[in-house]
This record gives structure tokens, C-alpha cells and sequence, in this order.
């Protein structure tokens, strides 16, 4: 009789501790992570442009996790980032694209880096049926392909791009202009588009030369445009050529009073190199805190400035940030089905710190192109009306 009450007694408290250890551990187990991974420059002739976009998937990231992880479908998971150096190297994002998808096997992807990490990932993106919201690039080619993997949030697209700085430049009254610009994809692309535009608004092209990107003196090539007298200038730059561009620009007296620079003087070092002889720089770009008409656009900035004590780069920190709130809202209505990602991105209208974003294609058709302006050693939105912060001022010197 005490031998059958000691084996009631110890298979009682066997199941009540089983149970105790499963409901314990349906209480404290956390489901894994979702594993996101992609590939930056760190090192290499781009490394200097990349911490904006790096920057802003951290910030993003710590963000999520804080609030207690990413919505997947209805179910909180923690973001881990798996992230590599491609150095700058077109061929080192295919591998390592390559890798994140069948090696690490990861849930999630972001975008590269630039047009041409973007364009060189495309077959892999294709290959595999993974998608990936594009950031810092844009590509009339990448549309042409018409790829069902990809998607920009720069409204950019370098064909609008070029028509929209033609009728910018035409407002100032430019009738004659300059064009110099790096070899790499984006330069020429949107060199291919702003010549005619020009041409058909009648301004005349008085300089047109192309220079590579690892260039260190533009002297010869700023003495033809010295010499042209242009009132406008365009630089299809990216951010090392840019600042070569502005120091020796300054250092020649350029005097156009119209001089657009493509990528570069968003970043904050920009500014904080030139100063007040920034001020008329006109450039790529079409976010600013200060209009009222994206609610989400200065709590960003604020909470971006508390955590890393400078301003964001109002191009690349912003299209990388609002890729990754395209990806989040996808995410908690797709889970990490890849066919439903698709099908929610190419249907759904996502609320972003620059207002709404919708796309047909690959292109984000809501977020107009626009341009902005330093003045005061502030950007302002100068272009278009519709959601400018400013008018557009002449450069009257350095």
C-alpha cells in the first residue's frame, strides 16, 4: 500500500512538473530572430558615402528590437543582422548576395549601396525569387528589364530626373550649361537622358566631358568650363568627385550661378568641409524635416540627431530608412513568404518618413523628383513647388 502511494505521488509530481517546465518555457522562449542580411562598402573608393545608409538600418534595427522586435505576420521576432564588406566591388555583392541567400540562408534582404551594386545583384534576386527593396539607386535599364525582384523608393528614376533638372534649370533662366560627370552607370545614365532634355528646351551644352571615378584632379577639365562662361553647371558626381569638384570650383572661381552636384553634398561632412561657401549648391534629393505635409519626417530627424549627433544625409539615410519601412509594414502583412512579399509590395501603399510611397514596377510613382538647395548651410527643398521649403537662390560666389 506505501509502495503504490509512493509511485501515485512520484508520477503526480512528475506531470505537474512537466507541465510546470512546458508552460515555464512557452513563457520564456522567444521565437528566433529573423535573420537579415546584405552587403555595403565599407572599405574602397565608396566607403566614404556608405555610413548614412549603414546608419540607418542600425538605427532601424535597434529600433524594432526595442519595441520588442519585428511584426511577422502577427508574431514579434528580434532583427539579426548578417552583413558583409563587398569593398566597393560589383563582384564581391553577387557572391556575397549569393551567399546570404543559399549558405546563411537568411530571412530577409537590404539593398547594396549605389546603381551599380543594385544593377550587378539583380540576376541573383531573379535567380533565387528573393526580393529587395532598392535604396541609394535608381535605373531607367533595371525598369527596362522589367524585374519582378526589385523595387526604388528614390523616385529619381534618371529619364524623370533629367526632364525635372532640365525645367529647373530653364526657371532660372540657364541658357547655356556645362556637363562633366563620372564614368560609372549612374553618370552616364543620366547624362544619356539630361542631353536632349536640354537640347529640346533650347539651353546650349557648352562643355560635355566624362572623367573616372577614382579621379584626384579636375583642373584641366574646370578650365574648359572657366573658359565656356556656362551658366549652369552639372556634375553627375558621386561623393569623393563632388568635394573634389567644390574645393578646387572654389579654388578656380567658377562663377555659374546655377551648379548642380549629384551625389555628395547631402552628407553631412559636406557641409562641415565647405561651410558657408556650400551655400547655392543645388543637388539630388527630396526630403526635408521641415514639411509639415510628412508628420513622420521631423520625429525622425529628431530621434536620428539624439542617437548619432549630426543631421542624417537627407538622400541616402532617408531612401535607406524608408526601404526598410516599405520592408517592415510588408512583413507584418506577408510574414517572409517570399510570393506574398511580392505581391504586398506591388499592391499595398506604405506610410514613410517622406510621405506616401506606391510603385508601379520597380518605381515608387508617388514621391515626386525633387531638388534641394543649401542655404544658410541648411537644405532646403527648392524644387518642385508643390513641396518646396524655399525658393531657389542663385550661387553668387564662395
Amino acid at each position: 500500500m506505501l509502495h503504490r502511494r509512493r509511485v501515485t505521488l512520484a508520477l503526480a509530481m512528475g506531470i505537474t512538473g512537466a507541465l510546470s517546465i512546458a508552460g515555464g518555457g512557452a513563457v520564456a522562449q522567444e521565437p528566433p530572430p529573423v535573420r537579415i542580411g546584405f552587403a555595403i562598402a565599407k572599405t574602397g573608393l565608396f566607403a566614404a558615402a556608405t555610413p548614412a545608409q549603414l546608419n540607418a538600418y542600425h538605427f532601424w534595427r535597434d529600433q524594432v528590437n526595442e519595441k520588442g522586435g519585428l511584426n511577422v505576420g502577427g508574431v514579434k521576432r528580434k532583427i539579426e543582422f548578417v552583413e558583409y564588406d563587398d569593398q566597393s566591388n560589383t563582384a564581391n555583392s553577387v557572391k556575397i548576395y549569393e551567399k546570404l541567400i543559399t549558405d546563411d540562408k537568411v530571412d530577409l534582404l537590404l539593398s547594396p549601396w549605389g546603381t551599380p551594386s543594385h544593377f550587378a545583384i539583380v540576376p541573383v534576386l531573379e535567380r533565387y525569387g528573393f526580393p529587395v527593396i532598392g535604396s541609394t539607386a535608381s535605373s531607367v535599364h533595371i525598369r527596362e528589364l522589367k524585374v519582378k525582384n526589385m523595387w526604388f523608393v528614390s523616385p529619381s528614376v534618371h529619364d524623370k530626373l533629367a526632364l525635372q533638372l532640365t525645367e529647373m534649370a530653364k526657371s532660372q533662366n540657364v541658357k547655356n550649361a556645362a556637363i562633366i560627370g563620372s564614368i560609372l552607370p549612374q553618370g552616364k545614365e543620366i547624362k544619356r537622358f539630361l542631353v536632349p532634355a536640354l537640347e529640346a528646351a533650347g539651353i546650349k551644352i557648352v562643355v560635355s566631358e566624362e572623367y573616372p571615378p577614382d579621379i584626384k584632379d579636375m583642373t584641366a577639365l574646370l578650365s574648359r568650363v572657366k573658359a565656356a562662361k556656362p551658366e549652369g553647371v552639372f556634375v553627375l558626381s558621386y561623393p569623393s568627385d563632388s568635394i573634389l569638384y567644390t574645393r578646387q570650383a572654389k579654388e578656380m572661381g567658377i562663377a555659374a550661378p546655377f551648379q548642380w552636384l549629384a551625389i555628395g553634398p547631402t552628407i553631412p561632412a559636406y557641409r562641415k568641409i565647405f561651410g558657408s561657401s556650400a551655400n547655392g549648391i543645388l543637388s539630388m534629393g527630396h526630403w526635408s524635416p521641415a514639411q509639415a505635409k510628412w508628420p513622420r519626417a521631423k520625429p525622425f530627424y529628431d530621434a536620428y540627431v539624439a542617437r548619432f549627433k549630426e543631421e542624417p544625409d537627407y538622400l541616402d539615410t532617408v531612401l535607406a530608412y524608408m526601404s526598410v519601412e516599405v520592408l517592415e509594414q510588408a512583413v507584418a502583412e506577408a510574414g517572409l513568404d517570399k510570393t506574398k512579399l511580392r505581391d504586398v509590395v506591388n499592391s499595398k501603399t506604405f506610410d514613410t518618413i517622406n510621405g506616401p510611397v506606391k510603385f508601379n514596377g520597380v518605381e515608387n510613382t508617388t514621391t515626386p523628383v525633387a531638388f534641394l538647395q543649401i542655404q544658410d548651410q541648411k537644405f532646403q527643398i527648392v524644387w518642385p513647388a508643390s513641396i518646396a521649403t524655399a525658393k531657389i537662390e542663385p550661387k553668387t560666389g564662395w
